[in-house]
C-alpha cells in the first residue's frame, strides 16, 4: 500500500487523531473504509516528523481508550506494524510503534503490537539505536520491560542488571570479552536505578564505581532512592554512597 504525507491540520489528520485518542472505533473504521490510503498514511507535524497511525495510538502518555482494539482495527485496514517514525535528518531514532508503548508503560498496546506482528527485537530506540526493551529501560517503565521479557526479548548487561536477573549478569562477566570497568559501572548503576540489590552487590566487587553520576546526572544512590528499595538504600549508604 503507498504512503501518504498528510499535514497534521490537514482535515482527515485531525479526524483520524480525534478518532483514535478516543477511542472511537467506528468513526475511525468508517474513515479507513472512505479512503483506502490512510491506514499507511503518516501524519507530518510541524518539526516534519512523520508518524504513523499506530505511532498516534502508542504516542505519548499511551494508554488510550481501546488502545489494542485500535491497534487490531489499523492492523487489519493495512498499518504497517514495524514502521519506524521518520525524522527529517538521520541524526534521531527510527523507533517503531512497540517502542512508543514501551516508552509509555503501556502493556495492553505492547500485547496488541505483538500478537499482530510487531517485532520485539525492532532496532530504533532512543539514546542506543536498540529493541523497544532499551526503551523501556532507559524510562524505568518497569511494568513494560517485564511484559517485554515475558514475550521473549533478549536483554544487554545493563538491561539484565536493571532487572534484576542475576544469572544473566553472571553469564556477561564471565564472557568473552568480558565487560569493561565503565560497562560494569553503567550496570551497577541501572541496577540502582531499577532497585535491585542482589545485582548491586555483585557489580559493586566486581569494580562498580560506587559514586558515578549516570545519564540522569544522578548517582547510584539517587537513581536508587527514586526506585523505593528503602533496603538498597540503606546498604548503599553502609557503603559510603552519596
Amino acid at each position: 500500500m503507498p504512503r501518504v504525507d498528510i499535514p497534521v491540520d490537514d482535515p482527515r489528520a485531525v479526524a483520524l487523531i480525534k478518532a483514535i485518542r478516543s477511542g472511537d472505533l467506528p468513526q475511525l473504521e468508517q474513515l479507513l473504509r472512505q479512503d483506502g490510503e490512510l491506514a499507511a498514511a503518516r501524519i507530518v507535524d510541524d518539526k516534519l516528523v512523520r508518524r504513523s497511525l499506530l505511532h498516534i495510538v502508542t504516542d505519548w502518555p499511551g494508554h488510550f481508550p481501546e488502545g489494542p482494539r485500535t491497534v487490531a482495527l489499523l492492523v487489519r485496514y493495512g498499518a504497517g506494524v514495524n514502521a519506524p517514525v521518520n525524522h527529517p535528518t538521520a541524526m534521531e531514532s527510527a523507533e517503531t510503534p512497540l517502542h512508543w508503548a514501551a516508552s509509555c508503560d503501556d502493556v495492553p498496546l505492547i500485547d496488541a503490537l505483538l500478537d499482530a506482528g510487531a517485532d520485539i527485537e525492532a532496532p530504533g530506540a532512543i539514546f542506543t539505536g536498540g529493541a523497544p526493551m532499551s526503551d523501556a529501560v532507559v524510562f524505568a517503565q518497569w511494568n513494560a520491560a517485564r511484559r517485554l521479557l515475558e514475550r521473549g526479548a533478549r536483554t544487554t548487561f545493563w538491561q539484565s542488571a536493571a532487572l534484576g536477573l542475576v544469572d544473566e549478569v553472571r553469564n556477561y562477566l564471565g564472557g568473552e570479552p568480558a565487560p569493561s570497568q565503565e560497562e560494569i559501572t553503567n550496570a551497577f548503576w541501572n541496577a540502582c536505578r531499577g532497585g535491585q540489590r542482589e545485582v548491586a552487590e555483585l557489580l559493586l566487587t566486581r569494580g562498580a564505581d560506587l559514586n558515578w553520576v549516570g545519564p540522569t546526572d544522578k548517582t547510584p544512590l539517587q537513581v536508587a532512592e527514586e526506585s523505593g528499595n528503602d533496603d538498597l538504600i540503606g546498604w548503599l549508604r553502609e557503603h559510603g554512597a552519596r
